[in-house]
């Protein structure tokens, strides 16, 4: 009888226990869609005072990375937590480091090397988020893969092309943000061999996504393909045509409430070509943006505004001549 007493109760407390670890997983389930459902990145891109976001970032992401320490395979979580250490590495990391005076390099290179730890620490999250959404990704993006397709006179990684096949619409963000993650590491440090190797896989992601989400983020994939087509040499897939193209769809989708397309054509079309005519017309339109026009995109407006401006102020350091009617 009194064994029967103690086995009953051992029951019940590992029921309890049960009970309350299952309590556990559903309150952080939770509250782990609630900070990534649809409206949450508006908390941040929608806020009018840059200074606050950039205070506010650190805490976020490592809040964020916390509750996916508990929730290792919540996709909203993966998600919301790589992109985050994208945004706060490109917004308020990279971008002042790259506006500091050019006297100041020991400053601006601690900054970018800073920037390329924070954008590979999301793209290593990210990347578990592929991993996990297409089993075999880790092998098949690994840098011999990529060896092995160069050697057979292939740039590129049929693996990784096949389990990409399978992606559906609902991971174009987890594909747009690894690849910006990737490409904006290499982005700050070209001389990064491994990183370098992984461009060709990238490309596929980005055009990955584009095929399922063409409209995503309202022509924020288009805008990446502006940077991407003016930016990398034709020989590895650039190629200005297709920038020109997408430039002109960035806007469209957008309904030119979006400062940031103008700014990327200005900074990666115009600058090359020297043509500051083009480079002043197109950062006066981003500055002409209404930042009321789109509310959930308030701060993302106003920070392309700031770097509107200073590159209006500061053209002198990427043309050699200003036309006079200019000066």
């Amino acid at each position: 009888m009194k064994q029967n007493a103690l086995l009953a109760l051992a029951l019940g407390v590992t029921v309890l226990a049960a009970a309350s670890c299952s309590i556990n997983k559903l309150a952080i389930n939770a509250v782990s869609d609630a900070l990534t459902g649809n409206d949450s990145g508006a908390i941040f891109t929608g806020d009018s005072d840059p200074e606050l976001i950039g205070q506010a970032l650190p805490f976020a992401i490592k809040l964020y990375e916390a509750l996916l320490a508990q929730n290792p395979r919540h996709e909203g979580l993966i998600v919301t937590s790589g992109s985050l250490f994208v945004m706060y590495a490109n917004a308020f990391v990279q971008g002042p480091a790259e506006r500091l005076d050019s006297i100041l390099v020991d400053e601006r290179y601690a900054a970018l090397a800073r920037a390329k730890r924070l954008y590979l620490r999301g793209a290593a999250i990210l990347e578990r988020g592929l991993a996990l959404r297409f089993p075999g990704w880790e092998a098949a993006a690994r840098e011999d893969a990529f060896l092995k397709d160069a050697e057979a006179g292939v740039w590129g990684v049929a693996a990784a092309e096949k389990l990409l096949s399978r992606a559906s619409k609902q991971d174009a963000a987890l594909l747009y943000w690894a690849t910006a993650a990737l490409l904006s590491a290499y982005s700050v440090d070209n001389l990064d061999f491994e990183l370098g190797m992984r461009i060709p896989l990238c490309t596929d992601m980005i055009a990955r996504a584009y095929e399922l989400d063409p409209d995503f983020g309202g022509g924020t994939l288009d805008d990446f393909y502006v940077l991407f087509y003016a930016s990398v040499p034709e020989g590895r897939g650039g190629n200005p045509e297709k920038a020109k193209t997408h430039f002109e769809r960035a806007l469209q989708k957008s309904g030119g409430r979006l400062a940031g397309p103008y700014v990327s054509w200005a900074k990666a079309v115009c600058v090359p070509r020297q043509d500051y005519a083009d480079f002043r017309r197109n950062l006066e339109a981003a500055l002409a943006v209404d930042l009321d026009a789109d509310p959930a995109n308030r701060l993302v407006n106003i920070l392309a505004q700031q770097n509107a401006r200073w590159l209006l102020e500061n053209a002198a350091a990427f043309f050699l001549e200003i036309p006079e009617e200019y000066q």
